[in-house]
């Protein structure tokens, strides 16, 4: 009877899609991030959105966007399969709306940083995108993918005070020959085996298991469970 309500609720999952075209879904901006041209000082900002599709049942797309106070436009950083295939690279920066759905999918701001904060911020965001490791391979499971390349940003920058969700999925992802990392908030340790199968203890995040790329946690710092589909259920997250 639980593999019929299993083969069921999978059902569900992936024909729960539209059958729209990437061509024809939406990339508006959803009006939530300031207008560049209101900005008088530095900000950065992490957004995320349910991913494409069939795909956005299970996981998410996170971005980056910063802009320095002299600029006239935001600057956007992600990893996508497509410029790899299109530019030979999985990286793509430029210049763009910051908030713009993920192809109808409303984004949901993750972190802000203004001022002086932002600066350190952009400024080792710059050496970290153009050293990123996986700049030529991109794997949806178990990694590498959009959200290992917005972990490793938040991993190696200390002002970037947040996590991605648990159904990030590839959040964990650190190689081939490397088994441990730094929490996001450096008050812990993430064991992880390809990003498929791991464990997460952190004074800020909890405690957090992964399963085949799929994350079941408890957050004790700010009181919420971590749920793969649903990511984060309980009080929003806060910065560290």
């Amino acid at each position: 009877m639980i593999n019929k309500y299993l083969a069921l609720l999978l059902c569900l999952l992936l024909f729960s899609c539209s059958s729209k075209s990437w061509r024809e879904a939406s990339r508006q901006s959803v009006g939530i991030a300031p207008l560049a041209a209101d900005l008088k000082e530095d900000i950065v900002l992490i957004y995320y959105a349910r991913a494409f599709s069939w795909r956005g049942n299970f996981g998410i797309h996170p971005w980056v966007a910063w802009k320095k106070k002299e600029d006239s436009q935001y600057t956007v950083a992600q990893v996508t399969s497509w410029n790899l295939r299109r530019e030979g690279t999985t990286v793509s920066v430029k210049r763009d709306l910051p908030d713009r759905k993920w192809y109808d999918n409303d984004p949901t701001q993750l972190f802000e940083a203004r001022g002086q904060k932002a600066s350190k911020i952009i400024k080792k965001l710059k050496a970290l995108i153009k050293d990123y490791p996986y700049k030529d391979n991109y794997t949806l499971w178990p990694g590498p993918n959009s959200n290992t390349f917005v972990s490793h940003l938040i991993r190696n920058i200390d002002e970037l005070d947040i996590e991605l969700p648990a159904h990030g999925i590839g959040k964990d992802y650190f190689g081939k020959t490397k088994f441990i990392s730094n929490t996001a908030s450096n008050t812990g340790f993430t064991l992880s085996l390809f990003g498929a199968l791991g464990l997460t203890l952190g004074a800020a995040e909890g405690v957090e298991i992964n399963l085949l790329g799929l994350h079941f946690g408890v957050d004790f710092w700010t009181p919420a469970l971590k749920l793969p589909f649903f990511g984060r259920v309980g009080f929003k997250d806060k910065a560290f």
